[in-house]
């Protein structure tokens, strides 16, 4: 297949006015974009505006929609006063209105930043997560920011100027020490942004100690990607793109499973030359593609859009993984999907699958108990009912739990859903698991984990 090498072109807040692919729309839809990107970070680049955008939808086209910044993301009322202080020029104003609404937005959901963060010798380890008992997720330092930027993103703090927001491994790469120590993990996830934004060297530097005998309990080595549809050119032409590959390819040799987890939010971000060339070499080097994304409105809230989506990443050999239910976070009365419905959406998509592409589960929450699985709807006491499950626990004993919540049309987060029970009384379905969940042992843990992390970031 012949390539076409391309130069990787970013664009940021800065090019918004001049980008022609938006010269059809209004001067004030354009402001607009300006005033959310900063609240919310932008950035696209070259391929995902020239190959992936349809020119001729904007602004409804999904991929439009979910690379590029729109009003509703914000409250009115805050669009308006910062919309203000971008048209005076007002910088003071604009930092003081941005800090304002990012710290309602949830930056961190779920317990990120108080219940995951692990101890190393009585002190936070830096740059790395582990909620669940198998699975230790790294930030890599260089690997936090991606080819471009998805609109709903929920680690969006990653990507602002606020350095107390983030997480970033540490020079010392003091995550190896950890992961030494811990023999209980199997599963290392490097996410981000995005590692794979990163050069091959720079990417070998995290890699590589793993393959040591010092780590031989480490059994899965996992890298969160949007690169094949963001940047398919990362496998084909970049400069290192061989590097990157051979590098996949020593991981496998070595005896470890290693597994691109691909972030596919449209069918089309797979309808390229190139992104289905990208995906044919990542799989010859033996690592596995699992794909995986959240149910986004505006973007892919259909049911075809989805069986599209898993058949074509069947077809091209990758196993669909996770739908997502949006996160609390972020612009999340913008995007966000109910639980009825988002239930409709996956068993309409999934009936239409053979049985070889139904490995999707769906929706699910990754809340602060753990994955919770909306498995569908029943009765209890006579009463409409969701069925959940807790397909993953930060509790490893609670992994399989199944339990219900009242039947709400409207919710759409794990927090918004009471118990089926009545004697569970007026209490959110998270506060019943959370109480069931910890003991003494894990309350005091949790609270001396937290007294550490307000400590460090606490000026002195």
């Amino acid at each position: 297949m012949s390539r076409t090498h391309r130069n990787m072109r970013f664009y940021s807040i800065r090019d918004i006015e001049d980008l022609p692919q938006l010269s059809g729309l209004p001067a004030e839809d354009r402001f607009a974009m300006r005033v959310v990107a900063h609240v919310f970070p932008f950035r696209a680049n070259n391929y995902v505006v020239e190959e992936l955008i349809d020119r001729s939808r904007i602004p409804d086209d999904p991929i439009f929609r979910l690379t590029f910044p729109q009003r509703d993301m914000l409250r009115s009322d805050e669009f308006d006063a910062l919309a203000a202080a971008v048209g005076h020029g007002d910088r003071s104003a604009i930092a003081e209105i941005v800090t304002s609404i990012r710290a309602r937005l949830n930056p961190h959901p779920a317990g990120q930043a108080d219940d995951n963060v692990p101890l190393l010798d009585g002190q936070p380890v830096p740059g790395i997560q582990h909620k669940y008992r198998e699975t230790v997720l790294v930030f890599p330092s260089a690997g936090q920011t991606c080819h471009a930027y998805c609109t709903y993103c929920f680690r969006w703090p990653q990507f602002v100027r606020t350095e107390a927001l983030k997480f970033a491994t540490d020079k010392q790469h003091t995550y190896l020490t950890y992961l030494a120590r811990h023999r209980e993990v199997t599963d290392v996830l490097f996410t981000g942004g995005d590692p794979l934004i990163m050069k091959a060297d720079r990417l070998r530097a995290y890699v590589e100690p793993l393959l040591g005998p010092k780590y031989d309990h480490i059994q899965t080595i996992r890298i969160g990607t949007k690169s094949p549809a963001y940047w398919p050119h990362r496998f084909v032409d970049d400069g290192d793109a061989d590097d990157i590959l051979r590098l996949f390819e020593r991981v496998v040799r070595s005896g470890k499973h290693l597994a691109l987890m691909a972030h596919f939010s449209h069918w089309r971000e797979l309808s390229t030359d190139i992104a289905r060339e990208a995906v044919g070499r990542i799989r010859e080097t033996g690592a596995v593609i699992r794909t995986q994304a959240p149910l986004i409105r505006h973007v892919n809230d259909d049911a075809t859009v989805w069986t599209r989506m898993w058949t074509d990443q069947v077809r091209l050999g990758c196993v669909p993984y996770y739908m997502f239910v949006e996160r609390d976070t972020g612009a999340h009365h913008y995007f966000s999907v109910p639980l009825a419905r988002a239930l409709d959406i996956y068993q309409a998509a999934f009936r239409r699958m053979s049985g070889i592409g139904r490995t999707a589960r769906g929706p699910v929450m990754s809340a602060h108990p753990g994955k919770v699985l909306v498995q569908g709807v029943t009765r209890v006491a006579g009463k409409k009912a969701f069925v959940l499950s807790l397909i993953q626990a930060r509790d490893p004993e609670q992994a399989g739990r199944v339990f219900f919540a009242r039947y709400d049309p409207h919710a759409t987060w794990l927090t918004e859903l009471r118990p089926a029970s009545s004697e569970s009384g007026h209490q959110p379905v998270d506060h019943i698991l959370s109480r069931d969940r910890h003991s003494d042992v894990h309350r005091v843990l949790a609270a001396r984990r937290r007294l550490v992390l307000t400590e460090r970031r606490t000026p002195q």
